[in-house]
């Protein structure tokens, strides 16, 4: 671990454990943050990259080097051969977000290729692969190998060499580490190298994994002794969207982990929202995984040292109303509607008149039916002040005798109609 760290500060600085008053109050506990959002590419990716990349052989180095990425990876490897002068070819899943696309770029300028190819990371990292073994190229895996994984864990390095300045001064012994440890999961090389760390060095310490629900390979394969390939993913969080957990992870991740959690993506959005608005820091939905899951432990962490890792800020500012849909529809304060107004004049004033509530809004309207508005029925999205206000909405759309069907608890007619 202490050779990794000499490797990396060759390319980076330690990033800094903020103390955040806000989360703090509200949970009753010390939440510091790990801000590998501020890294050199904006996330801790660079570091597993860089480390492994160093340790290439100078024959290994002049064939090049492959890597398959949803974009933080891609930016450490990109930068990473642009430092060490070595030709890189990189592959994307197609619904990579374009700023993530122009990063990687612009960190390795001329030493890099991109491929675009998939929809999702493992489709992406099929191509890559075949095209390493036709090439003789060196892959470099964004999570299933242990030089990535032993770059990733001077996370943990820098955390524990940090907490006693963070919390009890620059005068406080050592033994004062964190009691829990939030931290994101994808394919698990960040769990599994701050997990093995503290399980060496402080095993009083409590892992937490956290994953995306809509992805959760990790606490798939460890409730099922082995990798599991998912049948299906959200890929909303990009960063963390895989489909199946590394081998190597998975087994290390099983021994590390004191739990994994999966924190439904709105629950996600929300966060997004809260850490732009309260403390102005950008997090992408990866980043804001750890902080996302700290309402499941509220009880187990008060009064205690909680660090979440923000693992990166490489966010689209183009999804920000995807965000704020995801977190509105999640808090309960969205809600959709099939409605079948009277065919009469006035139906529409009326009932915004007599079914809205003081603090309701249209947001969404459209007809179904672009053909015969007169008769088909509206597509109707109403925003709420608060959640409680559900209730009173549909009593006073059954009064008025409304004729609807309510959307949100149909994901399949959902995606099809919003």
């Amino acid at each position: 671990m202490a050779s990794a760290k000499d490797t990396l500060g060759e390319v980076l600085a330690t990033t800094p454990l903020l103390n955040m008053a806000n989360l703090s109050e509200r949970y009753g506990a010390t939440v510091l943050l790990k801000r590998e959002d501020l890294q050199t590419v904006r996330s801790y990716k660079i570091r597993g990259a860089y480390n492994k990349i160093r340790s290439l052989s100078p024959e290994e180095l002049s064939r090049g080097v492959v890597c398959a990425s949803a974009g933080n990876h891609a930016q450490g490897v990109a930068y990473s051969c642009a430092h060490l002068g070595v030709h890189g070819t990189i592959y994307m899943p197609a619904t990579t977000p374009k700023q993530k696309r122009r990063q990687v770029k612009f960190f390795g300028r001329d030493n890099i290729d991109v491929v675009l190819t998939g929809d999702t990371f493992d489709e992406a990292s099929a191509a890559a692969l075949a095209f390493a073994a036709e090439t003789g190229k060196s892959f470099i895996h964004p999570f299933d190998d242990l030089k990535v994984i032993e770059g990733q864990a001077t996370v943990g390095l820098e955390i524990l060499e940090q907490t006693a300045g963070s919390i009890g001064g620059p005068g406080r012994q050592s033994g004062v580490a964190p009691d829990y440890i939030f931290v994101p999961v994808g394919g698990g090389g960040l769990a599994a190298g701050i997990g093995s760390y503290f399980k060496n060095l402080s095993p009083d310490t409590k892992i937490i994994g956290v994953e995306p629900a809509g992805a959760a390979s990790m606490k798939a394969a460890i409730e099922a002794g082995e990798p599991v390939e998912l049948a299906s993913i959200d890929t909303f969080v990009d960063g963390a969207a895989v489909r199946k957990a590394g081998v190597v992870t998975h087994d290390i991740c099983s021994e590390v982990l004191d739990d994994i959690i999966a924190v439904p993506e709105g629950k996600i959005c929300t966060t997004i929202l809260e850490l732009y608005n309260l403390n102005a820091i950008v997090a992408e939905p990866a980043g804001a995984l750890s902080i996302a899951a700290l309402d499941s432990y509220a009880d187990r962490i008060a009064g205690k040292t909680v660090v979440c890792i923000v693992s990166g800020n490489n966010n689209d500012i183009s999804r920000t109303e995807e965000i704020r849909e995801r977190s509105l529809l999640y808090e309960g304060l969205k809600h959709y509607f099939v409605i079948r107004f009277p065919q009469r004049s006035g139906a529409l004033l009326n009932f915004v008149r007599e079914v809205l509530g003081p603090g309701d809004d249209i947001t969404h309207f459209s007809y179904s039916k672009k053909t015969n508005r007169e008769q088909g029925p509206a597509i109707v999205g109403i925003e709420l002040a608060a959640r409680e206000d559900f209730e009173g909405l549909v009593q006073r759309m059954e009064a008025a005798g409304i004729v609807y069907d309510y959307l949100n608890d149909d994901p399949g007619l959902f995606d099809l109609l919003v």
